[in-house]
């Protein structure tokens, strides 16, 4: 039996904070998953299709470059025309990787495939008989509403370019694009509004208000779950930070039971270990994986994802407590962290549990370029973070006093997700 709800989170705002995240990563494209949710579900609402399947279509539109790591690979995903003859059968890289990455979370395994041939030609000939037996129509709509707001110069008037789209898209007929869903595109395309929409500083509101009644709302277990898959989708960037969160999650539930928790809010704080990193995904791969030293430059770039994270979790209703406990996990007691240096009272218990889990996990995980540390180095260093005013001194006591139980729950954490990473390579080197 599920526990009682104690919060209130809907999905769609999830999602959504994910989309903004992930669109961090350049301005070229901000805004650009949100808006490709958009066009979808307007053609889906033109077709008058279920509410469920606009709902599939809003969430993938929302998250179908989720599999593009690098910020080279977004960009790629810019091109109008893909050059690879297997990304024309819908067997683009990224796309497969999206599909790897959420299609073992149940709620989205209709989405998964959605995603997975977004970038799917619709060929007549030779390729219409196999794109007619594996293809979903949803896939069409997301590749078509792709290819659309690509062709958008977004620093030009919308408006004074329909036409060059329109004679792009009508080119590209019965080639790239489902000769149907360009007809119902093109009656779409008269309207000012909807590119208007399109191009609009609140297309989520307009989503949200157009979709309220096909909402969910999360309870705590679920809303955990989906933390669990953000943060393999912040974290599968990258080998050095494959399992990272997982430790963090862990480490953070286990020091909240031996502090005192209650069973709601240990739950809460393993999801903001979930979360803790969303910022990340404005990060390129390549700072991530950078063994040298970090640039000033490249510093000040990872030093944003907390601020990133903050305000990408600050517009989900609900999420308020996990969000402080996630995104002020390198703030100091003296108030010399960063980003917003907040004062030792400004800090909530669960903001200094978090900031123990993740320097914990961060000194004693392997990485593939170090071992990590073993006990008395790793309870020297957070005695001197604790001395030098940075960690809380109660939690370290607790983390100190439990120490084998809490390592051993975290290693155990990160072993089984190293194996869920590996499972994950797998079938997406053996799938492209």
């Amino acid at each position: 039996m599920k526990e009682k709800k104690d919060i209130d989170v809907s999905l769609f705002d999830m999602i959504m904070s994910l989309s903004d995240a992930m669109d961090l990563i350049s301005t070229v494209v901000n805004g650009h998953h949100k808006r490709v949710a958009y066009i979808a579900s307007s053609i889906a609402e033109e077709l008058e299709m279920s509410k469920e399947e606009q709902r599939h279509l809003v969430i993938a539109g929302a998250l179908h470059d989720v599999g593009a790591f690098s910020l080279q690979e977004r960009l790629d995903a810019l091109n109008f025309e893909v050059t690879d003859f297997l990304e024309s059968l819908g067997l683009s890289k990224h796309a497969e990787v999206g599909y790897r990455l959420i299609n073992h979370f149940q709620p989205f395994d209709k989405i998964a495939s959605l995603i997975r041939y977004h970038h799917v030609y619709w060929q007549e000939g030779a390729g219409a008989e196999f794109q007619s037996e594996r293809i979903p129509l949803g896939s069409h709509i997301l590749h078509l509403s792709d290819r659309i707001d690509v062709s958008i110069n977004m620093k030009e008037e919308v408006l004074s370019q329909t036409d060059r789209i329109n004679k792009r898209i009508k080119e590209n007929t019965g080639n790239q694009f489902k000769p149907e869903l360009v007809e119902v595109y093109l009656n779409l395309s008269d309207k000012e509004s909807f590119w208007f929409d399109i191009i609009s500083p609140v297309t989520m509101e307009i989503l949200a208000e157009e979709f309220s009644g096909i909402n969910i709302s999360l309870s705590i277990d679920e809303l955990g779950d989906l933390a669990e898959l953000f943060s393999q989708i912040i974290d599968f960037r990258s080998r050095f930070t494959a399992s990272h969160s997982s430790g963090v999650a862990a480490t953070a539930q286990a020091l909240g039971g031996q502090i005192g928790l209650s069973k709601i809010d240990r739950k809460k704080i393993k999801i903001a270990g979930y979360l803790h990193d969303l910022g990340k995904l404005a990060v390129p791969t390549e700072i991530l994986e950078k063994e040298e030293k970090l640039t000033d430059e490249e510093f000040n770039i990872i030093k944003k994802h907390v601020y990133h994270t903050y305000h990408t979790l600050k517009g989900v209703s609900g999420l308020e407590e996990i969000n402080t406990w996630a995104a002020f996990h390198h703030e100091r007691l003296d108030g010399n962290g960063y980003p917003f240096h907040h004062q030792k009272e400004e800090l909530s218990l669960g903001s200094r549990i978090m900031a123990v889990a993740d320097v914990f996990t961060a000194i004693t995980e392997n990485r593939p370029y170090r071992e990590g540390m073993d006990k008395d180095r790793a309870l020297e260093v957070l005695q001197d973070m604790v001395q030098d005013s940075a960690l809380d001194s109660d939690v370290v006591t607790v983390l100190a006093d439990n120490y084998e139980e809490i390592n051993i729950i975290r290693q155990t954490a990160q072993r089984e997700e190293t194996e869920e990473y590996k499972r994950f390579l797998q079938e997406v080197n053996g799938s492209y």
